[in-house]
């Protein structure tokens, strides 16, 4: 079937390959072809604003080549032109990045008419040609290959910056849908290097209208002279070796963007909370969030922290019932204090992780249900279950009053 049509794999699939990293998914242009005949050959087209086909057997995509004009503002304004008049290197002009428009035949021939062989030997993420400029999306795309393949040595060629930053003063920026902006950084937050996607977005000056609550972090001096906008970018580096989950990363950066000479204040948390919303970030995401930036000042006490404190930090986190969100709340603030103290690569530095894991286990040992026997009901209940939780955590915070004691 496949022999009928002239059919080339491209973009991702063959960078990928060329990089020596597994190709997963698999996309193919068809050049010369229609969608009536498609059809006939038994695709079924899945794409509304442009025809895109499922194979019947493999169910991969085949696109028909096309090319894009420019008619209006932000993602949706483009007229698309997919006649079977449209050539392979049309098709592959109107990609994002030169390493993104290569094609491969089916012998395995390599077409480049763009030069993205050259820029992967280079490690440069460049711009095809200046119809980059038509799509906002692909300023958050080129964040975010920047920090896919960061480890790679991949940089942002100085012209494409240079392309971004314009489109940012133009006003393009301001077009980005907030569900595609939340999208490419929630890829981002899951790779190897999620800070790099916040670097290069702040180089082309993109960060300070897709996330102005933390991109004004870097403009505030604190009382212990740290940026909390470096210092948040920090942390969600460290977030990064210590969980693949997004979820904490972004916590992580969230929580560490805030200064701790201002924790106590309400407004504190307001921009992490304007922010989340504004993207319409999991609700998961945003309660683990909202903890990390109200708490990781009283989890890097925990240490010190007496029974009732550790009952109380326990009981506001909701630890009891959401003991793995806890634990996600632990790590977030870890990566905080790391980044805080500058032991990003230090092992064992966080005993406070062990502490709050012992008193969880500990208090959450505490039986419910000898007080409902007694007829306790409501809030007599949820005070006499504290006061069994402060005893069972006595113990433990006893032993160690006992063991900081001089000999």
């Amino acid at each position: 079937m496949q022999n009928k049509l002239k059919t080339y794999l491209v973009g991702g699939a063959v960078r990928d390959r060329l990089l020596g990293i597994e190709v997963k998914d698999r996309d193919y242009v068809v050049v010369g072809a229609t969608p009536k005949q498609m059809k006939a050959l038994g695709f079924r087209q899945v794409g509304a604003d442009f025809p895109v086909f499922l194979h019947p057997d493999t169910h991969e995509e085949y696109a028909l080549a096309r090319t894009e004009r420019k008619t209006g503002e932000g993602y949706h304004g483009f007229s698309v032109d997919f006649s079977p008049e449209v050539s392979l290197e049309e098709d592959l002009l109107r990609r994002d990045l030169t390493i993104n428009a290569m094609a491969e035949d089916a012998s395995g021939k390599i077409i480049d008419p763009y030069n993205g062989l050259a820029d992967l030997r280079e490690k440069k993420l460049r711009h095809v040609s200046t119809a980059f400029r038509e799509d906002p999306v692909r300023i958050l795309r080129t964040a975010r290959f920047a920090a896919r393949f960061n480890h790679f040595g991949f940089e942002t060629a100085t012209e494409t910056l240079i392309l971004m930053t314009e489109m940012v003063n133009n006003g393009e920026a301001g077009h980005l849908v907030t569900e595609r902006v939340w999208q490419e950084w929630q890829t981002a937050l899951a790779g190897s290097d999620p800070q790099i996607f916040i670097q290069v977005l702040r180089q082309c000056s993109a960060y300070q209208v897709i996330a102005p609550e933390l991109d004004q972090r870097y403009d505030i001096d604190t009382a212990t002279d740290e940026n909390p906008g470096k210092h948040g970018e920090l942390a969600l580096t460290v977030a990064a070796t210590l969980s693949p989950k997004g979820d904490i990363r972004f916590a992580a950066l969230l929580c560490a963007s805030t200064s701790l000479d201002a924790i106590a204040q309400p407004e504190a948390i307001e921009w992490g909370n304007h922010l989340c919303q504004r993207l319409s970030v999991p609700k998961s995401w945003q309660q683990l969030t909202q903890l990390a930036i109200q708490h990781h000042a009283t989890c890097h006490q925990a240490l010190t922290l007496d029974a009732g404190s550790l009952s109380s930090l326990l009981e506001a986190t909701d630890a009891f019932r959401r003991p793995q969100r806890f634990d996600d709340f632990i790590i977030a603030c870890e990566a905080d204090f790391r980044a805080r103290n500058n032991l990003s690569s230090e092992e064992n530095c966080y005993p406070q992780a062990t502490r709050l894991r012992q008193a969880l286990a500990l208090a959450a040992a505490v039986e419910v249900g000898p007080l409902i026997d007694q007829g306790l009901k409501g809030p007599a209940i949820k005070s006499a279950l504290h006061d069994l939780r402060v005893q069972a955590l006595e113990l433990m915070t006893a032993t160690k009053r006992i063991k900081d004691q001089p000999v």
